[in-house]
């Protein structure tokens, strides 16, 4: 592990959370292309990497635990309204409310999306999920912000939801060492989760492109960028 993975981990989820302080709003459309870029790259990641290396060292019954975690996905968004794709929705709380079910999804989700950057392909994955944090930190400060959550408790909580991944790529480093003692046996099954939710989270991203679900020229340049970088990652050893 190299630290410098974990600071951009971290720094671009700080960062893209605390830019609502300095951008207007009105902005927040501007995201949608990064958004756009990196639900194609984690996808074709996902497909070209993950899947092929979990599946070459299980059986095929490993597919009920990417089906999990599809599922699983699914639950989340229940209590983060989605969040994690970057959607930001209107609050119409006049008092202070903590969205306590939207930060535990999403920290959980965050944390779960770190977990495969132990499994090779790291510098791969590493900018893919940085990049789909970044919307997800600022539409996270917005709802924080209609929930009338002042600016010191915000900053706060980013902080939190920042270190989610990192924790995850550590803890998934110590299972793959061994270190964790047993559970390294279920490493596979656990990368085979997170593939789901990367599926989920990716695909809904790409299907979700604008309000009459059509794509406009600029998302679909950033679609087709991320998926020829993901596939020119397969010349890239």
């Amino acid at each position: 592990m190299e630290y410098w993975q974990l600071i951009i981990l971290f720094s671009s989820c700080f960062l893209g959370g605390i830019s609502i302080f300095f951008f207007p709003k009105s902005n927040a459309n501007r995201l949608k292309l990064i958004l756009s870029f990196s639900g194609a790259y984690l996808f074709s990641i996902t497909v070209l990497h993950l899947i092929p290396h979990v599946y070459s060292g299980a059986g095929h019954t490993i597919g009920l635990y990417v089906l999990g975690g599809f599922l699983f996905q699914v639950v989340l968004e229940q209590f983060s309204e989605g969040i994690e794709h970057g959607h930001i929705h209107t609050s119409h709380h006049e008092h202070y409310v903590f969205p306590l079910g939207i930060m535990v999804s999403l920290c959980l989700h965050a944390f779960l999306e770190g977990m495969p950057l132990a499994e090779g392909h790291q510098h791969e994955l590493l900018f893919g999920i940085a990049l789909h944090h970044i919307p997800a930190a600022f539409a996270l400060s917005s709802v924080l912000l209609q929930n009338k959550v002042n600016k010191k408790n915000i900053i706060l909580l980013l902080v939190l939801f920042s270190t989610m991944s990192p924790l995850g790529f550590i803890l998934s480093e110590s299972i793959g060492n061994g270190t964790t003692g047993n559970i390294s046996v279920y490493f596979d099954k656990i990368m085979a989760v997170v593939i789901g939710i990367f599926l989920h989270i990716s695909t809904t991203i790409l299907f979700e492109s604008g309000v009459d679900h059509r794509f406009n020229r600029r998302k679909l340049i950033a679609v087709l960028a991320g998926a020829i970088i993901a596939v020119l990652t397969l010349f890239a050893h």
